[in-house]
């Protein structure tokens, strides 16, 4: 069997991800779940021979040192793949994800008008979250993608890996990469600061170095964009500042308050016929009674201000859930599970 085969089945059936694991058959994640393809189940050697088509020679020793590895590579101009090879009861298995090479815009996402304004920001950071698989990715793809396409900036990521190649529009666009150009997001952040960027993407912010350090970009003139894995505004915010030492949780209380422009929370849920997912979000906007919130640590009280600020841009997860679920996008029944008030939804449905 070659990889080939398997790669170019995965993109045919619209996959987002392949997953070669001994003792199944190859398996392919389709609008969320996991269905085995129509082959023999892979024995230890035919899942080893497979992944190891994927490495080049300097790939192939860094697994064998570490047991593991993350890279991405573009396949025939069909797709871009993230190729994460790990070791299992001492056998070789890989999850790889699937990307097609064009960007779809933050309205075929499914993102409110809200998003793209937030990437013609002059400075600030713009934090896209929620857990894993939601497409946080995807949309820092496309909010990047939007800048290249109207801005004549100088734009500097740090991904792990990068997954999708930018070509250059207005923008000038440098991406580097966590082990092929940077050791770390925190040692590339350091030294892109000296490179003259106008917006910094962070494929994650990790750990306390890249977040005071993304804290510090956006403070000081910089558009950063970074990813987290937090499910909602108010526990990012409460991410952030928990990450720091107690004795200086009040000066970033401050400087986050400062800096913050927004931040998106996602969420991807099956479609009434479950032939698709389709996203439902949370938005935050900077305004006046959120910095003070953050400034004086009400961060409880944060939702409220969602609720309310309709009007510039915000809006709450339930109010995403209730608007697919009137217009016939997804059931009730997954609307009430992803609820934070499931019974406020009850009594507002529709009859």
């Amino acid at each position: 069997m070659e990889i080939q085969k398997l790669l170019k089945e995965a993109i045919k059936r619209n996959a987002s991800d392949l997953h070669l694991v001994a003792a199944l058959p190859p398996a392919l994640r389709i609008e969320g779940e996991i269905i085995l393809m129509n082959e023999d189940k892979l024995t230890d050697r035919e899942v080893g021979d497979l992944v190891y088509q994927l490495f080049n020679e300097e790939q192939k020793k860094i697994f064998e040192k570490d047991l593991k590895i993350s890279f991405s590579t573009l396949f025939e101009n069909f797709a871009h793949f993230r190729i994460s090879a790990y070791k299992h009861l001492g056998n070789v298995e890989a999850a790889i994800r699937i990307r097609p090479l064009e960007i779809k815009s933050l309205e075929e996402l499914g993102l409110p008008s809200v998003a793209g304004e937030f990437t013609r920001k002059a400075n600030g950071l713009i934090l896209i979250t929620g857990s894993t698989g939601v497409g946080k990715t995807t949309t820092f793809y496309s909010m990047i993608d939007l800048i290249n396409s109207e801005r004549r900036c100088k734009i500097i990521t740090v991904e792990d890996p990068v997954e999708y190649v930018h070509h250059h529009k207005r923008s000038v666009v440098i991406q580097q990469e966590i082990g092929l150009d940077a050791k770390s997001f925190y040692s590339a952040l350091v030294h892109i600061l000296r490179l003259d960027p106008d917006i910094i993407g962070v494929g994650e912010m990790r750990d306390l170095e890249t977040i005071s350090t993304a804290l510090t970009a956006a403070e000081t003139g910089h558009l950063v964009i970074a990813t987290l894995h937090t499910p909602n505004a108010s526990q990012t915010i409460n991410r952030i500042i928990d990450v720091y030492p107690p004795h200086q949780q009040s000066q970033v209380r401050a400087q986050l308050a400062g800096c913050l422009e927004g931040v998106i929370s996602q969420a991807l849920l099956p479609s009434v016929d479950k032939k698709k997912r389709v996203l439902a979000c949370e938005i935050l906007v900077a305004n006046d009674a959120m910095r003070n919130i953050i400034r004086e640590d009400k961060v409880q009280n944060l939702y409220s201000i969602i609720q309310t600020g309709k009007n510039i841009g915000m809006q709450t997860m339930d109010a995403s859930l209730k608007e697919l679920y009137q217009e016939g996008i997804i059931t009730y029944d997954v609307a009430s599970s992803y609820a934070r008030n499931p019974k406020a939804l009850r009594e507002k449905q529709l009859p």
